[in-house]
């Protein structure tokens, strides 16, 4: 019997408890929030995904809501959630105060200017005054006209695409500028009015069989951390941990039965499937999981390749070998019953998380579509009995910041195309595995302790900053166990405040990996939750919780934190490259020492090239400060190829430069013109053709596609950036070292 490919799309909507307890002082209604971003995602994000979907009946799909994310919406819809950039909106303009007008300078355009700023004249005009002129600048002049503009617009640019033909939004895109505080107010009221049929909608279309809706425990912990944060030496055994071993497994059937009560009160029916905060498993948490009530639960393909003790490789076109090993649900077994989990296709997953933003939306939808119905050759092929199932999970808000449209083009160009398409049919997981229950078992002991970024939780745990605040929380965690008297139903204050401690948010911001502009916000947020436990158990705070956990001045090298997308056009976009890893060269010792005309390197890839970035100091001119020509040379350590050397007189005979490469890139910065040539036999080079694009104004940008490099996914690289005049060797970066790249 010949079946069609089953694909399962997971969207997991998300966000941490902005919401602050108090931090030991009354709270006045506007300091509610720290963060708005519920409310603004809420507008942008939720409820478009799931009307779009509505126009294809055929495709089903699930969504995952997060209780924590639920509790917020609601509240804004009650009109009882105030961040400080709402009460920023509703404020009358001559009523700003100077510490907000500086607020609303610095944060009122945190977006993709690309795709939320640009798009928007007045906004653009603003954002342009602000990246030019410098904030002072703005403070000293602007007006209170454009105030109240920037204000408005930081509210209307995230309100989705899908809407603007509602009347209201489309006279006040129209208007562009000279809003009132009544406009701002009416703006405040359209978003609550989005906000309002977001949980209808959901449940309006999981009761007709379109959706299915899942939950994650109730705060988003990582629940094999809450049992045991000794699991993080499962991947990682030489990991650093917290000083104090947290084991609190007390804690995972609290947050999964507070999950499930939600949810039947809000669905009217009760979960079937769980996602797991951030995709995280271990053996210790199952039993919980299966005595609730759950019947499914997803993890990362990573997490299934550590249990098998099988690394999944990918061929040139990206596509899985072997996959009948991941297009299929596993029954996991154990003492207290069997669970059935699904692990999603990383890269297909990734390539909609953080590609198919930077592509045409024809193109993207057209490109995820074969590698799907490349699969289903696959499958096919293979005579297999049993159908695959293909799972794509992933983040349902952020991406879209990224896209044209919030997605709107992309995701109406994929539906079109997989609704056309008859070997390809979109299910619910719980419809999958009715349908044919998951044959292949796995002993619950032999799972895998780890979640979707490596297979570890380096993520969450292991860092000096991530332990300390461990280590914060553990204290927290025992007094309130040294309180028996004080229970969920007399001192719900206590028990909120540690649900809160206990999610995941707060331990990814911290220390090295990811950063953003928001980290000391994090940071407070996460010791008020801990100061809420003290205060509702009326003890006294430790003095450390009123320092930060870390430092949070901006970082100096460091390695890729996400994937980049940057236009390539030589002005060094701050956001384009914000995710980058950089490598400060003007400051170094050694031979490029502070007269460096290279200040710093940057570097960064996505699913379709490699990026780089050079800065330099002002004034320098190509060929008389800085060598004409940059070279870069890749080997690949892994790989049996044909390397050639360096071709360039006078060059040292030291590592790296007496290293053998496999591609050369030479850019003439003079005429940003370029060769690529390849490694042939007997030390020669041979030229090769390249779509590299280069761009060299206040800086100098470059992209490599993957495919001049012709190496498959998952694969690592080492670079070294050589700079010569007239083929003789001047200069090389970065110092002593190779650039350590990986393919994704």
């Amino acid at each position: 019997m010949s079946h069609p490919l089953y694909i399962a799309f997971i969207w997991h909507q998300h966000q941490p408890l902005y919401k602050s307890p108090g931090s030991g002082v009354s709270l006045s209604p506007s300091q509610q929030y720290r963060l708005p971003w519920v409310r603004l995602h809420g507008t942008k994000d939720y409820l478009d995904l799931v009307l779009l979907l509505e126009r294809y009946p055929k495709l089903h799909q699930t969504v995952n809501l997060v209780p924590s994310l639920i509790l917020q919406l609601e509240d804004y819809i009650a009109g009882t959630a105030f961040d400080p950039y709402l009460t920023a909106s509703l404020t009358p303009d001559e009523q700003l105060t100077y510490q907000q007008r500086e607020f609303i300078i610095q944060h009122f355009f945190d977006a993709n200017h690309h795709t939320l700023i640009d798009p928007h004249p007045r906004y653009a005009e603003l954002y342009q005054q602000r990246q030019e002129k410098g904030q002072a600048w703005c403070l000293a002049n602007w007006e209170l006209p454009d105030y109240g503009d920037l204000l408005a617009w930081h509210n209307l640019a995230w309100i989705d695409p899908l809407f603007w033909d509602d009347p209201e939004i489309a006279t006040w895109l129209k208007q562009g500028r000279s809003f009132t505080l009544s406009d701002r107010q009416r703006i405040y009221s359209k978003q609550r009015e989005i906000l309002s049929r977001i949980i209808p909608q959901h449940r309006k279309m999981q009761e007709a069989g379109q959706l299915e809706v899942t939950t994650t425990p109730y705060t988003h912990p990582i629940l094999p951390l809450l049992a045991d944060t000794n699991s993080g030496r499962v991947a990682v055994p030489n990991m650093t941990l917290p000083k104090q071993r947290f084991e609190w497994a007390e804690d995972i059937p609290r947050h999964l039965r507070k999950a499930w009560d939600f949810y039947k009160d809000r669905f009217g029916q009760i979960p079937r499937g769980l996602w797991p905060s951030e995709q995280s498993v271990s053996p210790a948490v199952l039993p919980y999981i299966i005595d609730q009530g759950f019947k499914w639960i997803c993890s990362d393909e990573a997490v299934l390749g550590w249990t098998l003790k099988h690394l999944f490789h990918r061929d040139g076109a990206g596509n899985v070998e072997q996959p009948e090993l991941l297009y299929r649900p596993y029954r996991l077994q154990t003492a207290e019953g069997d669970l059935s989990i699904v692990f999603r296709d990383h890269r297909l997953s990734d390539l909609i998380g953080f590609t198919y933003g930077a592509m045409p939306a024809k193109q993207a939808a057209a490109d995820l579509v074969g590698h799907l119905q490349a699969i289903a050759k696959m499958q096919r092929d293979s005579q297999s009995e049993q159908p695959w199932l293909v799972t794509i999970a992933l983040d349902g808000e952020n991406c879209w910041e990224f896209y044209p449209q919030d997605g709107k083009p992309f995701l109406e160009a994929l539906y079109q195309s997989l609704s056309d398409e008859p070997h390809l049919k979109l299910v619910t997981v719980s419809e999958f595995l009715e349908e044919f229950p998951a044959t292949a078992t796995i002993p619950g002991g032999q799972l895998h302790s780890g979640s979707w970024v490596d297979g570890s939780f380096t993520t969450w745990i292991g860092d000096p900053a991530k332990n300390r605040a461990w280590d914060y929380l553990t204290e927290a965690r025992k007094m309130l166990a040294n309180h028996p008297e004080a229970t969920e139903e007399n001192n719900p204050e206590a028990w909120e405040a540690l649900y809160a401690a206990e999610g995941s948010d707060w331990f990814w911001w911290f220390g090295a990996g990811h950063s953003s502009n928001q980290d000391a916000i994090f940071d407070r947020l996460f010791r008020e939750h801990l100061f809420g436990i003290y205060k509702a158990l009326n003890e006294p705070v430790p003095p450390y919780l009123k320092q930060p956990v870390e430092n949070h001045e901006a970082q100096g090298n460091h390695t890729p934190q996400g994937f980049i997308h940057p236009v390539i056009d030589g002005k060094g976009d701050e956001q384009d490259w914000d995710k980058a890893g950089r490598i400060e060269i003007g400051g170094a010792r050694g031979t490029m020492h502070n007269s460096s005309v290279i200040q710093r390197l940057w570097y960064g890839v996505d699913h379709l090239n490699f990026y780089l970035r050079l800065d330099f100091k002002g004034g320098i001119a190509p060929g008389q400060d800085l060598p004409a020509e940059l070279n870069l040379l890749w080997f690949y350590p892994e790989k049996t190829m044909v390397n050639s050397p360096v071709p360039l007189a006078d060059l040292p005979d030291a590592a790296p430069l007496n290293y053998l490469f496999h591609h050369l890139l030479e850019v003439n910065l003079l005429t940003q013109s370029i060769q690529f040539r390849e490694a042939g036999d007997n030390y020669q080079w041979h030229p090769r053709f390249s779509r590299a694009q280069v761009a060299l104004n206040n800086c100098l940008e470059l992209a490599v596609p993957w495919a001049d490099l012709q190496v498959p996914p998952d694969y690592p690289l080492r670079l070294i950036l050589v700079l010569a005049d007239e083929g003789r060797f001047s200069n090389y970066l970065p110092e002593n070292a190779l650039i350590h790249i990986e393919v994704p």
